[in-house]
């Protein structure tokens, strides 16, 4: 099956049903899909990244929430089929509550939370002669690993036969318990290396890392920003205002930083919240 097949069988979701615990305080208000990198919240870039494959409406795409999910369900507006989850219910919980919507086709299941960029970081990969029966993962070479698949890392991206989506519940699960380590032991499984950028931006470290790399190493400043301290390499969101220096920094939509004032590996939002990395 090519992909351009694949596509009509095949359905995305994007998994944003997330709390991102362990990049408080920066999701006390804001789900950790929304959270900026390179001045586009997480969600649009997978949304972006799945669209480019012809995933593009409620019909071919889906978008589960959870964790300050309002946020995420206005977002996500008309360009996808929007799935609340009372609570969260997992990566497989996730797609089993979908199930009917996902109706017999396979999918490819992104987490919102992966940055992704570089060579081979198109998904549309794991579709390219997938024979609709085996599991598909991008994963990234990470030797010594008790616990990856194959030597590998989990990278992101999965895809998923209906064989396998048809048995999964709206129950709390994880994908690698109720699909990954099945279709592996059933020989059923295979790995696709993921040969470029790859972080889950789960932590304040990863996170920033992904905005510097989103930034090609230099500084990416939104267009309405204010800046008139020294910067670089930073990220600086819409309407903040900059007037102290950044080093390896981000800072937020509406952020400010003070004359006196030098961030340095660290993600600024609002006035006064400060996360080092």
């Amino acid at each position: 099956m090519g992909s351009a097949e694949a596509v009509s069988d095949v359905c995305a979701v994007i998994l944003a049903a997330g709390e991102g615990q362990r990049l408080r305080p920066l999701t006390a208000h804001v789900p950790k899909a929304l959270c900026p990198v390179g001045n586009v919240p997480l969600l649009d870039h997978a949304l972006a990244r799945v669209a480019r494959l012809g995933f593009a409406d409620p019909a071919t795409v889906a978008v589960n929430a959870s964790y300050l999910g309002d946020q995420v369900v206005a977002h996500a507006g008309g360009r996808a089929h929007v799935s609340p989850e009372e609570h969260p219910l997992g990566t497989s919980g996730g797609v089993g509550k979908l199930r009917t919507w996902i109706d017999g086709r396979g999918a490819l299941v992104g987490n919102a939370d992966a940055y992704l960029a570089g060579p081979g970081a198109d998904p549309g990969v794991l579709l390219d002669g997938w024979d609709g029966e085996t599991v598909r993962l991008f994963g990234q070479p990470a030797p010594g690993q008790p616990y990856g698949f194959a030597g590998h890392r989990f990278a992101g991206f999965s895809l998923l036969p209906w064989r396998y989506v048809r048995d999964l519940t709206p129950e709390p699960a994880e994908l690698v318990r109720t699909v990954w380590r099945p279709a592996e032991a059933e020989g059923a499984l295979e790995v696709l290396t993921f040969t470029g950028t790859f972080l889950d931006t789960g932590t304040p470290r990863d996170y920033l890392a992904a905005n510097l790399h989103a930034a090609g190493g230099g500084t990416l400043i939104a267009e309405d920003a204010t800046v008139t301290g020294p910067v670089g390499p930073a990220v600086v969101g819409a309407g903040a205002v900059v007037e102290g220096a950044l080093t390896r920094a981000v800072v937020w939509p509406g952020g400010y930083v003070a004359p006196d004032e030098h961030l340095v590996d660290a993600i600024r939002v609002g006035r006064t919240l400060t996360v080092p990395s």
